[in-house]
This record gives structure tokens, sequence and C-alpha cells, in this order.
């Protein structure tokens, strides 16, 4: 929401050395979020002067248009003589009155005014369009053409209002009362501890029966509905300067009379309003929703299909307008037209008005639908005062009267659905014991009835809330509105003091470890939204039945393409490596730890629970119920090379075997020992995916998957070829964990090496092997390797050769080589048992 200072200071007497600096640090104390304070016509200097042009000499020898004129600018120019100016622009003509900038003069961006030679004519001085004066769009794209009446010489930089401080304030959703001029002059006016000069207080006739028709179908879309009418309205009437100088500052580009003065009221008072010529309206004005099928233009001119749950304006034909969003084109006010044989003016004369009040979530969820935003759907959005609806509509004929020598109608409709004024009940030292200061009753009180609240009661408050403010409904609330009024900065700073001897957890050190192992090892940590969308899962070749696509979807998702909470890392971490590379980084290796989103399916609605009281371990526990499981997970990606080639030799591209090995990183952070097997699972390559375990519980329990993608995966994700992942859930590591990791002991006996190479069948995994040897040498093994892997013809089809190296040592003693032997005997024993291995050459 954009202020201008001096709209504000209308409605507040604010001290006239206040600058905008003062006025945004009193605001922002009271809880507004001014961001900036623009200085408008900041390093403007005159002579800028109202100027009458007298003759125009079109100059047809340049490419394009070039007019030299003579204009009258009275005496300030210090000779009362004609002043001779080159332009540009042709949307002005003998005869009108137009701003003139003379030699001297500085325009905004330090922009210094001179007499200069240009098109073989001297230019003494420029005459102006909006934007060269910082005006912003008025529609026009071209010079500024004033009406008739000023006179020549006038200074205008005054007539303008060149010269200004506009507040541009984030209004938060729970504040929409901030979307007026009325609701930000009376955070001014308290905080400023001035009266208010409230602009909605006006004398509105009461409604009768011979106003425009309405029929409401729908009360609970749209509560309140008053419609005013306007006759006899002059259609070449213009808004005036200052009218459209406002909506100007205030972000609004001008339009016509009759929707500038809808655009200013709403800005004002923080009304939206619709204006419909009456001759092209059918019957009576109905509102109701929206039916099956029905279309309609809006006034941006889309022709938009409606859902039943959009609430429409109506009359005899059908929609008119697109209730609280946008208004539709065929009640349009009509543009003036000059007639060419009579010469007769003609456009829209008569208007009726609307000012309704409509439910906020109806509201916004029609202009999400539609992806429509206006002016209007954002206050209805967040709540706007229902009371200021008649006073809104008044205010809008008192305009339309004064400006376009119109005439109000007598007749008044006015539509209300009955209610109550909201009331709260809170004890008097609620906001003390929120804040944990004593402000005292007296203070609440009087805090409160700043805002608008009627106060009775002592020790127990009965407060009604004011019509403008439909966020306050719980006492924490007004506990609030206590507080910030106060002001925040006032609030004590106590620092929480932790309990001596108390660090990180387990789980902590262990997170932290894994993401320092994955640094050293090269790899980049990339953090990436938690948001996926079906695309993704698709693309990634998952079944229907898998569980990575039961997802937890948002209410109010940031991308409409990515609706839910993440059940993989994946994708975000292999948009990102896409992104890379598309931008020349071709060795990428990249990580990312994290929480996936696993719904359970019995989730269930949470709870509200307290905040003036410490929940009960039942009502955690119960809330904690309603959250889907939320593993943390680790995961990497890899492209492109893994050891760059140089002097040292040709380097090496990254494979599944990285992959792989990353996750064995991360085992040997916890102290686990990971065990790989063949695998099939998607995304990851059929053939070069394997499928990771650890042993949790004397069970063994599958902790990830790492690979290569497969090609159609890497395809449809635009990828590099041969792109590899791992991803691993850092939980079950944890749980496989002995806890503390202790250093290993060293022995200061030697090692007793012994390689043995087993014929096994080819679809014998070496995991089985491995997991045989290591058990059969007993307590003596200190590691095993495998170093080699062959097949060929003088194995025999269907035939693998395993090779690997045993390490013995003793804690106590050196080995002899008969017990080194005999460990290695029985290892290769067990193998054979198990998995059929022959050593080969036997």
């Amino acid at each position: 929401m954009r202020v201008p200072l001096s709209w504000l200071r209308e409605y507040v007497d604010l001290p006239a050395t206040e600058t905008g600096r003062d006025v945004q640090a009193k605001l922002v104390s009271a809880g507004l979020e001014v961001e900036t304070v623009e200085q408008l016509g900041a390093g403007l200097k005159g002579p800028l002067v109202v100027g009458k042009v007298l003759t125009i000499e079109e100059l047809t020898e340049f490419k394009k248009p070039i007019r030299f004129c003579t204009v009258d600018v009275g005496t300030a120019n210090g000779t009362g003589e004609p002043q001779e100016i080159v332009c540009g622009a042709s949307n002005f003509a003998v005869g009108d009155k137009v701003v003139v900038v003379l030699p001297g003069a500085v325009l905004p961006g330090d922009f210094a005014i001179a007499a200069r030679k240009t098109y073989g004519k001297t230019s003494h001085g420029m005459i102006c369009s909006g934007d060269e004066l910082g005006m912003g769009d008025d529609g026009t794209h071209g010079i500024i053409v004033l009406p008739p009446e000023y006179e020549v010489g006038t200074d205008a930089i005054e007539l303008l209002e060149l010269v200004d401080e506009v507040l541009d304030i984030a209004v938060t959703p729970d504040r929409g009362y901030a979307l007026s001029i009325r609701g930000v002059a009376r955070e001014a006016a308290t905080a400023y501890g001035l009266p208010l000069r409230d602009p909605a207080l006006l004398d509105v006739p009461g409604p009768n029966s011979y106003g425009y028709p309405v029929n409401i179908d729908d009360p609970q879309g749209c509560d309140r509905f008053t419609a005013r009418t306007v006759v006899g309205l002059d259609p070449e009437a213009h808004s005036p300067i200052w009218l459209r100088r406002r909506l100007q500052k205030a972000g609004m580009r001008p339009i016509s009379l009759a929707v500038d003065v809808t655009n200013y009221v709403m800005l004002e008072l923080g009304q939206p309003l619709h204006a419909y010529d009456r001759s092209r309206i059918e019957g009576a004005i109905g509102v109701r929703r929206a039916e099956p099928g029905e279309h309609f233009v809006t006034l941006d001119g889309a022709h938009r299909a409606l859902d039943s749950e959009d609430l429409v304006i109506t009359d005899d034909r059908g929609p008119i307008g697109l209730a609280g969003v946008m208004g539709g084109a065929n009640t349009e006010i009509a543009d003036s037209e000059t007639d060419p044989e009579t010469g007769a003016v003609k456009g829209t004369t008569e208007i009726v008005i609307e000012a309704a009040h409509f439910d906020a979530l109806s509201i916004a969820r029609t202009a999400r639908r539609h992806k429509l935003s206006s002016e209007a759907s954002k206050r209805f959005e967040r709540g706007t005062d229902p009371q200021a609806a008649s006073a809104a509509a008044q205010r809008t004929v008192d305009l339309l009267v004064l400006l376009a020598g119109g005439t109000a109608e007598a007749g008044v409709t006015e539509v209300v659905a009955p209610s109550a004024p909201r009331t709260i009940s809170m004890s008097a030292d609620h906001p003390d014991r929120v804040a944990g200061v004593d402000y005292g009753r007296e203070t609440v009180v009087r805090r409160l009835q700043e805002v608008g609240c009627d106060v009775y009661g002592q020790d127990e408050l009965i407060v009604t809330v004011p019509s403008w403010r439909p966020d306050l409904a719980f006492p924490n609330d007004l506990a609030e509105e206590v507080i910030r009024l106060e002001g925040y900065e006032n609030l004590p700073s106590t620092l929480p003091t932790p309990p001596s001897g108390r660090g990180l957890t387990d789980r902590q050190r262990l997170h932290r470890r894994i993401g320092r192992a994955l640094a050293g090892a090269g790899y980049v940590e990339a953090l990436n939204y938690p948001f996926i969308g079906e695309t993704v899962l698709d693309q990634f070749g998952l079944d229907a039945d898998d569980a990575r696509r039961r997802t937890v979807k948002l209410v109010n998702p940031i991308s409409d393409e990515e609706p839910a909470l993440r059940t993989t890392l994946l994708p975000g971490l292999l948009g990102a490596l896409r992104r890379n590379d598309g931008r020349g980084s071709h060795d990428l290796a990249l990580f990312e730890t994290g929480l996936v989103f696993r719904p359970t399916g019995e989730e269930h609605k949470a709870a509200r629970l307290p905040v003036d009281r410490r929940p009960t371990d039942e009502e955690i526990a119960g809330l904690n119920s309603t959250l889907p499981r939320q593993p943390r997970r680790a995961a990497v990606v890899l492209a492109g090379a893994r050891e760059q080639a140089g002097w040292w030799g040709k380097g090496r591209p990254a494979d599944w075997a990285d992959a792989v090995e990353a996750a064995r990183t991360l085992a040997r952070e916890a102290g686990v020992e990971l065990t790989v097997r063949n695998d099939q699972h998607a995304p990851w390559h059929p053939g070069r995916c394997a499928a990771l375990f650890v042993t949790v519980n004397g069970e063994e329990t599958l902790v990830g998957h790492a690979g290569e993608l497969h090609p159609r995966v890497i395809k449809e994700l635009h990828l590099p070829e041969r792109t590899c992942a791992m991803e691993v859930e850092i939980d079950v590591l944890e749980q496989a964990g002995d806890g503390v990791l202790r250093a290993p002991r060293i022995s200061t006996f030697p090692v007793a090496t012994q390689d043995v190479a087993l014929v096994v069948s080819a679809d014998v995994p070496s995991a089985d092997v491995e997991s045989a040897l290591r058990e059969g040498a007993g307590e003596l093994l200190e590691s095993l390797r495998l170093f080699d892997v062959f097949t060929g013809e003088q194995l025999g089809e269907g035939k693998k050769s395993l090779a690997y190296a045993l390490r013995f040592r003793a804690p106590d003693r050196t080995l002899t080589v008969d017990e080194a032997s005999a460990a290695r005997d029985a290892a290769v024993a067990l193998a054979a048992e198990r998995t059929g291995a022959v050593l080969r050459g036997a």
C-alpha cells in the first residue's frame, strides 16, 4: 500500500516538522511494515510553469515527427515573449495548456535544462510528459495536456503536486484495514496520540423501497449490498488533477472519471466499489453462485469459464461481474465519443454504484482459481469493513455529483444479512501474562479503545471488536494489540540459560559428521525446496503402488506444479544438477541432507493448542500423531569427471561405484558396516543399481539405494549421460550404530595377509561370499577387500572368480603362518558351504 504523506495529513494533523522518515519510524513501532519512503520530486527545481501553445510548425525533413512550437509562458521567462521549443510529441494542438520547463530548471534524475540547438532550431526549454516529471503512467504516454482553466505562468510544481513523500507499506494478511488511507491514518493518529478525522463519518440516507432492485441468493457469500444511482453525468467530464495525482502516487493509473472515483474511494476507505453503466443492465442486480457451464467476459477482455463455487453478480441475462474480483465487459462504463455529424458527445450518463461486503475465503479462492488478483480481491480476501459500504457509496455519489455534474437519485438500496457484533471475553491481566510486563488494567483498556474496541468490565473484560478488524477473534489477538501499541521494543529481553553439561545430541553429531564427510569427499551441498509434483514421479518411472507416490498435498502451494511435500531428495538434487550443467559446470558432485515426508494414512486434523501455558505431554503427542512420518535422509548425485585429467593421469568419469562409495562413507561415520546387493529400483538402471543394507537389532535392514540412473530417466529429466545417485536414510544408519564412535585400537604386532580366489556361480552376490568369509575367518580377521573379479572361458559358462585380500592380526601376539592359514581355510570352508564357492585352481 502506497500512502502519500500529503493525503495522510488530511485526516491526522501530523506535526509540520515530521518527515516521511519520522512517520515511518512511528508506524514501524506500531507494527506496520513500512518498507521504504519514496521522495517524489527529489532534486526538482523550477521554473516549471503552465504554458499555452500558440503555434506549431511541423518539421518534415526528419525521419520522425518533429514540431517547432511557440508557447506563451507569461512572465516566467523574464521577457513575456513566446518561448520557442522543439518537441517530438504529437498529442497536443494549438491552444492547449501544457507544462513547460524553462532553461535553468533541473528535472528528476539531475537532468539540467538549458537552451540547445537541435533539428536545426534552438529549443529554449521542454514541453513535458508525465514520465519526465516522475509522475508515473497517466495512460497517454505523451505530453501533459492541462484543462483550459489554468492560468498561463502558474507554478506547475505546486499545481501537479510534484513534491511529496510516499510511504510504501507491506501489509500483512491479518491487517487488511491498512490497505486504505483511513486505516493507516488511524494507526498514525494512535502512534502520535492525535485525533482522527474519519473520512467514513458521513451523513448517509437510510435505505428505502425505491432504490435499484437487488436480490441476494447467497447471504453467506454476500452479507451486505448497497446500491446507489447517479444520473445526468457529463460524459465529457474528466478527473481533476488532484484526483489523478493521488491515484498516481498510490500506484494506480487514471482511466476515466467514474473509474477513478471508485478507485479513489477504495484507496481512501478500503471499500472496493464497482460502477455499472445503468443503460447496459437488464433487470435487477443479483448475487449468487455460478451455474455449471456459465461463461462471461471480464473487464480485461478474458473469456472465463466459471466454477460452481464462484460468487457472481448478475442481471436478467446472466453474470455481469465476478464478485469482489473484477467486473464484466458487458456493463463497462463507456468512453465518451463525439458524433462526427452532429458534434454531440455520447457516453455513460447514468451509473449504478455497487458497494458490497463479500466472504473473504470465497473471494480468495475465486481469485486464485482464475489467476486474477485485483486491487479489490486483495482487500476482500484480507477482510474489509462491512459498516463502511454505505459510507463508501455515499462518498462516491458525492464525488460524481461534484465532478461530473450529476444528480443522485433518492433511491437507496441496502440489503443486509442479520449479524451481531463480535465480542471477546478476556481477563484484564491477560496481556500482562502474555508479555511478561505489568501493563495494568487502565493501559489495557485505553489501548483497546484506541484500536476501536468497546470495553466493559473490571477483572474480566468484555471487548466488542470494531467492524474493520476481522483479525481480532481471540484474547491473544487483543493482547497483541496492547503489546504492539505499547512498543515491542519495550519488552524486556531475557536470554534463556541452558543447563550446563549439555551439547549436541548423538543424532545431531551424526548429521554434522555426515555433512563434513561428504564435503571432504568433494561434494557440494545444495539446499532445495521440499516440494515435488506428479510429473517428476512419472519421469522417475515409479510404479502406481510405489510408496513414494503417496504424498502430503499442501493447501497453499507456492507453485501449482509442485503442490506436494517431497518423498525423496532426488528430484531437487537432480534439478540442481541439471541447472548447473546447463550453465557450463559439467563435473558435478552434489549432496543434500533433509527430511522427506511419508504419510502413513493415519494422520488426522490437528487440535489447536493453548499458548498461555505449556501443552501437556498428551497434547503434544496428539499433535505429533497428526504429522506424516518424516525420516531424515542423505543423497548425492554425480555427473561428469570424478577425477580430473592432468599431468598425473587421464582422470576418470563418475560411475555407480562412486555413488556406492558415498554410501559407505556415511556408514563409516555412523560406525556400521554396509552390505551391498544387486537390485532393481526406480529410478536406477536395473543392472547398475545397488541395494544398501545394515544390521539393526540383528536383522538386515534396507537403508537406501545407489548406482547409475536409468537411461530413460536421464533422457526425461535432460540430465548428463551416466548420471549417478545415492540416497540413504540417516535414521536407520543411526539405529544400526553402536552409539559413540570409538577410535580403532592400533596393534603393535605385524599383519598376516592371505589372498584367496573363489569361483562361484555368476548369479551369486559378492556380498554373500564376503559375509561368509568374514564370519568363517573369526576374530583374527582385521579387514576383507575384494580386489578382482574375473570371468572367462577357462572358468566355464556362468562362472566368475572373486579374489579377496584377507588381513589377519592378533592384538597380543604375532600370528604364525599356520594360524593365518587356518583362519583362511575356515573362511573358505564356510563360503563353500553357503555359496558353493570353490578355490580357483583346486
